[in-house]
C-alpha cells in the first residue's frame, strides 16, 4: 500500500460522505465500536469504505480502526490506523469540522508511522506526508509556524471542566484560543502553520494523532507529551494511550512546557 492507494481511498469518502450527508445523520446510534465510543451510520458508512478498498487491492495489511477494532487481511501485515470519522459529534450537531485520519505504520509503535493522510470532509482539503518526504495541503508543500509569536493555540477537552483548568495557563498566553472537535485536523491546521500550539491534556489513541503526528513532524514541528518526552514508542491499538502537546518550533514547545510546569 502506498500514498495513492490512501489518497484514492480519501477521494471515495469525500464523494460518499458528502454527497449522502443528510441521510448518514438521520439513523440512531449503532452500539459502541472497539474504542468504546457510540458508532453512527456516518462512522460505520466512512469504515466499511475502506474496509471495500482494502479488499479490493488484496495485499497484506492490518487494519487498525476505532470502529472494528483489528482486523486483517490477506494474512496482515504493516498496520493501517483509521479514525474514519474524526469528529462524529460535529457532524452530528451540524458543525462542519471532521475529517477521516489514516496513517499507514511500519511496526508496533507510533514513531513508524511512515505515511499520514487527513481529508476534510467538509471543504475536500487533503493533507499527506511520507517519512522523509515533506507535508502537503493539496500536493503543495506546508511548513509549520517559524517565528515564537503566540498567536493561536487549539485543544481538545474530552472532560471541559477538568481539562481546561489544567490547560488554563497555557491557553492564557496565547492572543486566541480555539477548540474545533477534531484532533486530525487540529494536527493539521498546525502542520501548515495556522496554529501555534495544539494540545491535548488527556490520554488520547493513536488512531487519532498517528497521520498528523507525522505531518506535523515532517513539516518542521514538535510532537510529544505534556511532559516533552517523546511519543515515538508509545505503542498503537484502539486504546488510549498518551496526552499530546504539538508545536510549531522548539522555542514556542519550550515555551509551552515551562508554563505547564509552573502550572502543575
Amino acid at each position: 500500500m502506498d500514498i495513492n492507494h490512501i489518497k484514492h481511498i480519501g477521494k471515495l469518502l469525500k464523494q460518499e460522505i458528502s454527497g449522502h450527508l443528510g441521510e448518514l445523520l438521520k439513523g440512531g446510534p449503532l452500539g459502541k465500536g472497539a474504542s468504546g465510543d457510540i458508532t453512527h451510520p456516518i462512522d460505520k458508512r466512512a469504515e466499511d469504505i475502506i474496509i471495500e478498498e482494502l479488499q479490493k487491492l488484496k495485499v497484506p495489511i492490518t487494519l487498525v480502526s476505532e470502529e472494528c477494532g483489528v482486523k486483517e487481511f490477506f494474512g496482515g501485515g504493516p498496520r493501517l490506523l483509521v479514525d474514519p470519522i474524526d469528529g462524529s459529534r460535529n457532524a452530528l450537531t451540524g458543525v462542519p469540522v471532521f475529517s477521516t485520519s489514516i496513517a499507514l505504520v511500519n511496526g508496533d509503535t507510533v514513531g513508524d508511522t511512515v505515511i499520514g493522510y487527513i481529508v476534510n470532509l467538509v471543504n475536500g482539503d487533503e493533507f499527506s506526508a511520507e517519512k522523509g518526504k515533506g507535508s502537503f495541503l493539496n500536493g503543495s508543500p506546508i511548513k509549520t509556524q517559524e517565528d515564537d509569536n503566540t498567536k493561536v493555540i487549539a485543544y481538545e477537552a474530552q472532560v471541559p471542566g477538568r481539562d481546561i483548568a489544567a490547560i488554563m495557563p497555557l491557553l492564557s498566553m496565547f492572543d486566541r484560543a480555539r477548540c474545533f472537535g477534531s484532533t486530525a485536523l487540529d494536527l493539521a491546521f498546525l502542520a501548515q502553520g495556522a496554529l501555534s500550539v495544539f494540545t491535548v491534556p488527556c490520554p488520547s489513541r493513536s488512531f487519532d494523532f498517528a497521520a498528523g503526528y507525522l505531518l506535523v513532524k515532517e513539516a518542521g514541528g514538535i510532537v510529544t507529551d505534556l511532559k516533552g518526552d517523546s511519543i515515538d514508542r508509545v505503542s498503537i491499538g484502539v486504546k488510549k494511550s498518551t496526552p499530546l502537546l504539538a508545536a510549531g518550533n522548539e522555542r514556542l514547545h519550550g515555551m509551552a512546557l515551562d508554563v505547564l510546569k509552573m502550572g502543575s
